[in-house]
């Protein structure tokens, strides 16, 4: 339950109520109100409230507003709505009972109800942003259940028992080690605290053993517990040093929570010390947590300075003192309460809020530092996050898996641990490279560079492929080469959408030394005009003349052998013209391209690719007119449109590279 998070920040609040028969028990209610003890009090108030005429209803919606303050504070919900309810029967003044009546009806995932309170006490308070992050969430919350991320949680059986346990913590850089705060049975001294109605909680660990099985948990041996609350530890990056929570009581006044450090030799931790972050007695400081570079004391308190409710601050840590502290600001902090940071490895930070827009109680999110400081917040969403608590995360190493605490789900607001974790997505990219019109290049390169800081050289195979495990969401480029060929780039944006997924990119390079059949060339019959069918081809041939600047070409256009010689050449001149012209219209210099008209002068030679797709042939044949009528009607045909085609050829390769 997150009454860890409650009374280890008591308010100083008396209220002078009256009422017959009550008086006394009200102004005990009050001084264990003070102190923090809100188990006692509920009990108290509740009492009072029990004798008062209910003719006297102002003095009734009083008590009945108190009861149920103390039972919020304790997540004890039921019996809290109940309550709220009865000081709105009788006319409770303060319309604050409806914000809080409003957001125990969101954690209930009472949405309807939730709606109609928010909207009631926005009337009165119109700019209370915690109001109208709620009152969001009533229709967003139940979209993040009905689409949830593809997070996997799950209660853990093992680390739970009848009572609470929540802030999970790895403890070894083998994570092997799992600590938690528990208000179990085991938790050392008999008494049940007068705040929470249960045992003082203590720190507990969990083991792995050689096979990598988790081991009953167990208290921690030592003086590090003690008959006060202890709770919601951390460690140093080389885990040698814990920082925890503990909460002193005194009965006569209320004690701040503070944050103690203890070191460990070997197996043992020491008895924990006192930081002296704050160089006070009176201010509250809590859940501990250490950054990955070990240089700051991450921590939640409500000293002045803050942005609202509970904050987090951050200490340098100079040695065994403590110097600069500042507060994170917004957007991190809120009007609401900020509590329990940790982080991953990666410099992430993850906290918990009520005051951020999420799903109600508090919601897990993850902050993101850019380059330019700022930070940049996201909801982890359902089902890691739920209408009830969620916070205290924990992760193993740089995988996206690990720990966490939530009441979700229990009847009597006792907080658990599940486990968590992001199925891996395995997206694949595939290449072929190869020559155009031809076979597999076996020695060729690609480069890849990516986004994602991706900057590689890779080798293909003996087939010309190769494959390559890329980052959904991620946005690449690729070069691919090979000696005595044109490269060709082609741009990839993995998709991060889904789970798994291939992508297959080919290079089909183009050689320097032979011509290279442009595809898909078509001219008007007995014109120069391009169809638009065409355009595809040549806007190709525009990016392959973009991604190899210093290469100057011919566009070389050929016939078939119909028709007077001196016509082909004239009408096959002007098509290579129209192509020269295309491409300098798409930016093309006018000095890398060359028209050659051919006519019939340039049959066709067959290649052993050709082969394959028309049998009739053998490589090295020429396609003349001899050898075409020499060949079923058919045949004919097929050669004469093989004949009549636009091909370019490199010229040379050092275009502007003396200029």
């Amino acid at each position: 339950m997150i009454i860890h998070r409650r009374y280890i920040f008591p308010t100083l609040l008396c209220l002078l109520l009256t009422g017959c028969g009550a008086e006394s028990i009200v102004r005990k209610a009050e001084q264990s109100y003070a102190l923090g003890e809100y188990n006692e009090a509920a009990a108290l108030y509740k009492k009072a409230y029990a004798k008062t005429d209910p003719k006297e209803k102002a003095t009734r919606g009083e008590r009945a507003f108190m009861t149920a303050e103390c039972y919020r504070r304790i997540n004890m919900d039921a019996k809290a709505l109940a309550s709220y309810n009865n000081a709105i029967r009788y006319h409770y003044p303060d319309s604050i009972v409806y914000k809080h009546l409003a957001d125990l009806l969101l954690q209930k995932g009472d949405y309807k109800a939730a709606t109609k309170n928010y909207t009631t006490y926005l009337a009165y308070c119109p700019t209370d942003t915690t109001a109208i992050n709620g009152l969001r969430a009533c229709t967003t919350a139940p979209q993040w259940r009905k689409s949830p991320t593809r997070f996997v949680v799950k209660k853990d059986a093992l680390f739970n028992s009848r009572r609470s346990e929540y802030s999970p913590m790895y403890g070894s850089d083998k994570h092997d080690q799992l600590y938690f705060t528990s208000t179990r049975d085991k938790a050392l001294g008999d008494d049940k605290s007068l705040i929470t109605g249960l045992k003082a909680p203590d720190i507990f660990v969990a083991t792995k053993d050689e096979k990598g099985k988790w081991q009953k948990p167990e208290a921690i041996e030592g003086e590090l517990n003690s008959e006060y609350e202890e709770g919601a530890c951390a460690f140093t990056p080389d885990y040698k040093t814990m920082y925890l929570t503990r909460c002193t009581m005194d009965s006569e006044s209320p004690r701040p929570a503070q944050i103690y450090k203890s070191t460990r030799s070997d197996a043992a931790w020491s008895a924990p010390k006192l930081c002296d972050i704050m160089k006070d007695s009176i201010t509250s400081c809590a859940h501990p947590a250490v950054s990955p570079d070990g240089k700051w004391l991450y921590f939640v308190s409500d000293m002045s300075g803050g942005l609202g409710g509970l904050d987090i601050w951050r200490a340098s840590i100079e040695g065994d003192d403590f110097g600069w502290i500042e507060n994170l600001g917004s957007p991190i902090n809120t009007q609401g309460d900020e509590m329990f940071p940790t982080f991953r490895p990666n410099g992430e930070l993850y906290f918990s809020s009520d005051g951020h827009h999420g799903m109600g109680g508090l919601d897990i999110y993850c902050a993101t530092l850019s380059n330019e400081g700022s930070w940049s917040i996201t909801n982890l969403m359902a089902p890691v996050n739920s209408p009830g608590d969620d916070f205290g995360m924990t992760f193993e190493g740089e995988r996206m898996s690990g720990y966490f605490s939530s009441n979700r789900g229990d009847a009597r607001g006792w907080d658990h641990i599940y486990s968590f974790y992001l199925p891996e997505t395995v997206h694949t990219l595939t290449g072929w490279v190869y020559e155009k019109d031809g076979y597999e290049l076996t020695e060729g390169t690609v480069y890849l560079i990516g986004n994602d800081g991706t900057n590689e050289k890779l080798s293909v195979k003996t087939d010309g492929s190769f494959t390559k495990r890329i980052t959904p969401g991620a946005s690449y480029v690729l070069l691919g080469n090979c000696k005595g060929y044109l490269n060709h780039m082609q741009e990839l944006v993995a998709d991060s959408t889904v789970e798994d997924r291939e992508y297959t990119l080919q290079f089909p390079l183009a050689s320097i030394t032979r011509p290279v059949l442009i595809d898909n060339i078509f001219y008007e019959f007995d014109s120069a005009t391009l169809t638009d069918s065409s355009i595809v081809a040549l806007d190709i041939l525009v990016r392959l003349l973009a991604d190899n600047p210093n290469v100057v070409i011919e566009l070389g256009a050929h016939c078939d052998y119909k028709g007077r010689d001196e016509y082909n050449e004239r009408l096959s001149q002007r098509r290579a013209e129209a192509v020269v012209a295309h491409l300098i219209a798409k930016g093309i210099d006018t000095d890398r391209l060359v028209p050659k008209g051919y006519g019939e002068t340039a049959p066709k030679m067959v290649t052993k690719k050709m082969t394959e797709q028309y049998p009739f042939m053998k490589e090295g044949d020429v396609l003349t007119e001899s050898y075409i009528l020499a060949l079923p009607e058919e045949q004919q045909e097929l050669c004469n449109t093989l004949n009549r085609r636009t091909e370019f050829r490199v010229l040379r390769t050092t275009y502007g590279l003396y200029e």
